[in-house]
């Protein structure tokens, strides 16, 4: 049995050793990252029992993904091997500003032929989260069929649905699919997590507050959990006795901005694994904030993402602003 399963596309990395434009380098170092990925890593790494579920290359990438879903222990009994296509893999430049340059290669990949009919055997017994993002919705039909038979699943077993829209325009047909087929991801799911721009995105709304409101007033929405970024982190819930229950916190001090990307899903793992703890929503999105701030000083998607006694030891100086 694990507390939480994950669902997403895995990707080799290669991260330029060359600072500058990434058309103009000419050294890489090889990694493995994907949103979901580094989520599971999160969680993990808090001592977590968690399952990675996606579909990958018998490839040298999908060996590198294999390897290290197992240093993390992360469960992989469905995580599904194909001879046919090949594991996504992405580019990125080495920034001095913390912002990087991407470059996805991801069509046709693995993951985006998720078989369907093995997500039927998917063991839910136990489990207290079903985390989703947007991306494997975007990058195929089939990536959006299991994203929805997954979700139908959990429901039936009375799991907790949690979902980051993660918006990737350049995966998807056109910005209105991937708005409408968001949005209807995000109704079916008890918590919805977005950043500060894909709220804006996907609702029309500007105020945090309004876009919380926009997912609360459908579909089963029960808590809604914005990433303000460089402001800190906004919560509204309708509480098991329908009351309304909002809390916020500033951002902490960023010691040094590495590398942005990977924080996002850090806020997520640090959500994810306090709520598995029964903290507090103030504590969830502290938790959610300092593990974004640790990520960002590290170069990778996920190699920053920290442990434990990491966690409480850079936790006892992380100062937080509530509203």
């Amino acid at each position: 049995m694990v507390e939480l399963i994950t669902v997403g596309e895995p990707m080799g990395l290669f991260v330029a050793q060359d600072k500058g434009p990434l058309k103009k380098a000419r050294h890489f170092s090889s990694q493995i990252a994907g949103a979901d990925l580094n989520v599971a890593i999160g969680v993990a790494r808090l001592g977590h029992s968690v399952k990675f579920i996606s579909q990958i290359g018998k490839d040298t990438f999908g060996s590198q993904i294999i390897d290290l879903l197992k240093r993390e222990q992360i469960d992989i009994q469905d995580l599904q091997q194909s001879a046919t296509w090949k594991t996504g893999f992405m580019l990125k430049s080495y920034a001095t500003d913390g912002r990087p340059e991407t470059d996805y290669y991801r069509r046709d990949s693995a993951a985006s032929h998720l078989q369907l009919e093995q997500l039927s055997w998917v063991d839910f017994t136990g489990v207290k989260i079903l985390h989703l993002g947007g991306i494997l919705a975007g990058l195929s039909d089939t990536g959006y069929q299991a994203t929805l038979k997954l979700i139908a699943r959990a429901r039936a077993a009375a799991v907790q649905i949690t979902f980051d829209p993660n918006l990737r325009p350049t995966i998807w047909k056109s910005e209105a699919l991937m708005i409408k087929r968001t949005n209807e991801i995000a109704q079916l799911c008890d918590v919805v997590l977005p950043n500060i721009k894909e709220g804006r995105i996907l609702t029309g709304k500007t105020a945090v507050e309004e876009i919380a409101d926009y997912y609360l007033e459908r579909g089963g929405v029960k808590q809604v959990i914005v990433n303000l970024v460089d402001d800190g982190s906004f919560s509204k819930k309708i509480t098991a006795s329908g009351k309304i229950s909002k809390t916020r916190i500033g951002a902490g001090e960023i010691p040094e901005v590495v590398d942005r990307v990977g924080a996002g899903d850090g806020f997520v793992a640090g959500v994810l694994s306090a709520k598995l703890e029964d903290l507090t929503d103030k504590e969830c999105l502290a938790r959610g904030s300092a593990i974004g701030i640790i990520q960002m000083q590290s170069r990778g998607d996920n190699e920053g993402l920290p442990h434990f006694n990491e966690l409480n030891s850079f936790m006892k100086n992380y100062k937080i602003q509530s509203f």
